[in-house]
């Protein structure tokens, strides 16, 4: 049956020991359940009807690593990999570090985008909506410290201007300091406890004088949202 909340989620038998859940986008799949017989079984089941590759035990998907400490009952999400090219790609892997990623001194707006056809040009030629875009899939999949950042700074991807450039080559220091970063998952309790933050700022957008708010949802302590 197909989840009503997310489309690539399907499931079997939900609410039981013996549930069965399945991962898929594209042509990257991962199967969960408590029951490791379902799991063969739906392989087996998968295969007859696709050409299918058995790979083990997750390791990795869409770029995300995935590892486990058993003992502790931890799971590890993080983008090492991907993040090591982004920075490389941007020629910021020998950048000295920093630590947070949007200094306070970046007072960014929309007066500092480009004016004249010549500074247009000039920018054109810099790949701004490309390192955004990097960054912000990051952010959706396991770095929420870069969220602030990555949305102050996609406000500007229609007409960046150099201003805009230098913070987001702070940004890229900050992720090449700190590229192993990520979200870590522990089992609690058997009695989910879901709790919700909020927060913004007085007016911090200098174009329009709007807030920016903020929000972050954990399960038992773990961010889900």
């Amino acid at each position: 049956m197909r989840s009503q909340y997310d489309s690539c989620l399907y499931f079997k038998e939900s609410h039981t020991d013996n549930a069965v859940y399945l991962l898929l986008y594209v042509d990257d799949m991962l199967i969960a359940s408590r029951n490791l017989s379902k799991i063969k079984e739906a392989k087996k089941m998968l295969s007859t009807e696709f050409d299918m590759k058995d790979l083990g035990y997750a390791k990795r998907i869409l770029g995300i690593d995935i590892k486990r400490d058993r003992k502790q009952k931890l799971l590890y999400l993080s983008q090492e990999d991907y993040l090591s090219k982004v920075v490389q790609k941007f020629s910021m892997h020998e950048s000295k570090p920093v630590k947070v990623p949007l200094a306070g001194h970046f007072k960014l707006s929309a007066q500092q985008s480009p004016k004249t056809e010549q500074e247009k040009l000039k920018m054109a030629k810099i790949p701004y909506s490309s390192a955004v875009g990097s960054l912000m899939y990051s952010m959706i999949c396991t770095r929420p410290d870069l969220a602030y950042a990555v949305s102050v700074l996609s406000k500007y991807m229609a007409n960046p201007g150099l201003d805009h450039w230098l913070a987001m080559k702070w940004v890229l220091k900050y992720v090449n300091s700190i590229v192993n970063y990520g979200l870590i998952y522990k089992y609690t309790s058997n009695h989910l406890v879901l709790e919700g933050f909020v927060d913004s700022d007085f007016a911090g957008d200098r174009d329009r004088r709007r807030s920016t708010s903020a929000y972050m949802m954990t399960l038992d302590g773990n961010c889900i949202s």
